[in-house]
């Protein structure tokens, strides 16, 4: 970019103690923020009460009108900005991922390139068409089309905070909305801060965006304000209920993004170590904090014993530890009380019955890759999102065991088949009830172009990304056009 640029991203003097309201203000209250391999303060930001998440979404929604006025090219203008500053700002941006979050070096860099990449096919968005003409009586124009819904409320996650706000932000933005975000305040710079900050100095005019951390009442505030005409919520299945009941209640558009117990099958005639290096990738990426981590390994009974040896051996080879001094594996859990979550499953699955082949400890925040193996279906493990490097193995005989097993689960997020017989894979992939299915692959897959959702405790249905964002942060408007008016009989 040949502009003067800051030399970096996020001077900590500008957000030190503040929030991003369309400038940098000091927020209710102060927070630390932790970096969760060392325990150390990486600095204190701003948070947001329910007093100033409504005023923020009252300024929200007059920006927005003169926002969705703007010519469609100037909104590209300044997505196609923020992609460039985004690219410039790389570096910096993996090196926050990396400390804040917890991520492996290789990680925070996909992580930071999948964020350029979503700003790059956002720019598209503003240019799209906007509806269709419909068939009337002669006379009469009729029309459909798209209009922006107004504001948009984000509430982010925690484990991939930079990438599951922006998705959301972006094209919500493109086209024509206003957005309020609440970003988890444990990732509240790389995954807040970092979007508020490109989108400034992208030019995005005052009021339009506002990122403001905060605890669950801002998030009920944010819920319930009447200016905010939907809400985008990325987290667990257990909040995204209320979220989604407090959303009904004040009868706004919601979309949940929920949480997943994901089986990847593998099949008596997959390539053994092709198998097993798809599982160690589902169930160890990201310390197994995703929601579509492979949260149950099926693997068929005559390929069942070499698998879990073979599994063993590659979690032997895994390197732990801080993923800003090295180039890890496995990095820390978020905090506390994720690792004592992984550590209680892990103990309940033993009890009932499940086998410790390697691994269950933990040093701080710093959890072993571990692997369960002999998991039946009434086993804990079996059953719960465990959020941590915990690879849970169930053997199976026929493909019709497969199916069953696969699909005992409220959740509905991604399912993945491994097998030499792609048409065989196909068979057992169409009875899945999943909102995604990869064939001869693991269960953590995401692009910026496909539409991502799942349904039952995974979601409500609805997906955002690709060809989805156009419905997802857009309304129908039906107009008629006439040259005159009628003169009706009464």
């Amino acid at each position: 970019m040949n502009e003067q640029l800051p030399a970096t991203l996020l001077d900590a003097s500008l957000w030190t103690g503040k929030l991003f309201s369309g400038e940098w203000r000091l927020g209710t209250a102060e927070v630390n923020i932790v970096e969760p391999a060392t325990g150390g303060s990486l600095g204190r930001i701003g948070m947001a009460d329910a007093g100033l998440i409504g005023e923020a979404a009252a300024i929200a929604r007059q920006a927005q009108v003169e926002w969705s006025a703007l010519h469609h090219e100037e909104r590209a203008a300044i997505i196609r900005r923020a992609a460039r500053l985004a690219e410039h700002y790389f570096d910096e941006i993996v090196g926050w991922l990396i400390r804040e979050s917890g991520s492996t070096q290789g990680k925070a860099a996909f992580e930071a390139s999948v964020n350029s990449r979503l700003l790059h096919e956002c720019t598209g968005l503003p240019s799209r068409s906007a509806g269709e003409v419909l068939p009337s009586v002669p006379g009469r124009l009729s029309l459909a089309r798209r209009r922006p819904l107004g504001v948009v409320g984000v509430i982010s996650p925690f484990n991939f905070p930079l990438c599951l706000a922006m998705r959301a932000v972006a094209p919500a933005l493109a086209l024509g909305n206003a957005v309020v975000l609440k970003p988890d305040p444990r990732t509240a710079v790389c995954g807040g801060f970092v979007v508020a900050r490109l989108f400034e100095l992208a030019g995005l005019p005052a009021g339009v965006l506002h990122v403001l951390p905060g605890d669950g009442a801002a998030g009920a505030a944010l819920t319930a304000d009447p200016n905010v005409a939907m809400i985008q919520f990325t987290g667990s299945t257990a909040a995204g209920r209320k979220v989604g009941e407090a959303a009904g209640r004040h009868l706004k558009k919601v979309s949940l993004e929920l949480g997943g117990k994901n089986s990847l099958i593998v099949l008596d005639d997959a390539d053994l170590d092709i198998a097993v290096a798809n599982t160690a990738w589902g169930a160890y990426l990201h310390q197994g904090q995703i929601c579509m981590a492979s949260g149950r390994v099926l693997v068929q009974r005559s390929l069942y014993p070499r698998f879990v040896e073979k599994l063993v051996e590659k979690v032997k080879g895994m390197a732990v530890g801080d993923p800003a001094t090295g180039n890890v594996h496995i990095g820390p859990l978020i905090n506390a009380v994720q690792r004592d979550h992984a550590a209680k499953v892990v103990a309940d699955a033993r009890q009932a019955g499940a086998r410790l082949e390697i691994g269950g400890n933990y040093r701080d925040l710093f959890f072993e890759p571990t692997v369960l193996s002999e998991v039946t279906p009434d086993n804990p493990a079996f059953n719960e999102e465990i959020f941590g490097p915990v690879a849970v193995v169930t053997p199976f005989d026929s493909d019709d065991d497969a199916v069953e097993l696969a699909n005992r689960t409220e959740y509905g997020l991604s399912m993945a088949v491994i097998s030499s017989d792609v048409g065989r894979a196909l068979r057992i992939g169409e009875r899945l009830r999943t909102g995604m299915l990869h064939i001869n692959d693991q269960t953590v897959n995401d692009e910026v172009i496909n539409p991502f959702g799942g349904f039952g405790a995974s979601g409500n249905g609805t997906s955002i990304g690709g060809p989805a964002n156009l419905e997802e942060f857009t309304q129908w408007q039906w107009v008629t056009v006439k040259s005159e008016a009628p003169m009706y009989p009464f």
